[in-house]
């Protein structure tokens, strides 16, 4: 089923709004990535696989008033308030692991894996429309190094 116009319209409104809130690049999809994501059937279901390296100390922006911490611990802040959004916006998690390690390819080196499913992009979009989850990100770009996502139509 393809969409209407109007309904395109309406997601191009969307992508451009989370761009305002939470801007592109280090740590963030650009606009490129949320358009091939919007161009997903809105009736598809998603996977979003997640491949995460924390930082040693995690990275606040001067004046943030965030108490110091490591990668990890910067990582569960947003955990606590991202793993209930994400249920709010209808998805669920399939995996929730630490980097065990490459098996086929070029060696890895992460330290965590996520991988969540959305019944379509849809619900991706609300997660991160979901004002707790805009405000918790913080904590996710403070504490990753360097990060991968993936997303996979099923």
């Amino acid at each position: 089923m393809s969409t209407s116009p109007e309904r395109q319209g309406a997601v191009a409104e969307r992508i451009e709004k989370l761009i305002a809130a939470y801007g592109e690049g280090e740590g963030r999809p650009s606009r490129a990535q949320w358009q091939a994501l919007a161009a997903l059937p809105e009736e598809a279901p998603v996977t979003l696989l997640n491949f995460f390296k924390f930082r040693a100390e995690a990275r606040y922006g001067t004046g943030s008033g965030e108490a110091p911490c490591t990668g990890a611990e910067a990582f569960s802040r947003y955990a606590a308030v991202s793993a209930p959004a994400l249920e709010r916006a209808g998805g669920h998690f399939k995996l929730l692991a630490p980097f065990g390690g490459s098996f086929i390819g070029a060696d890895e080196d992460w330290d965590f894996v996520a991988a969540g499913s959305y019944p379509g992009r849809n619900a991706v979009l609300a997660l991160f429309e979901d004002e707790d989850y805009r405000r918790c990100y913080v904590h996710r770009v403070a504490a990753c190094e360097r990060q991968k996502v993936f997303f996979c139509p099923a």
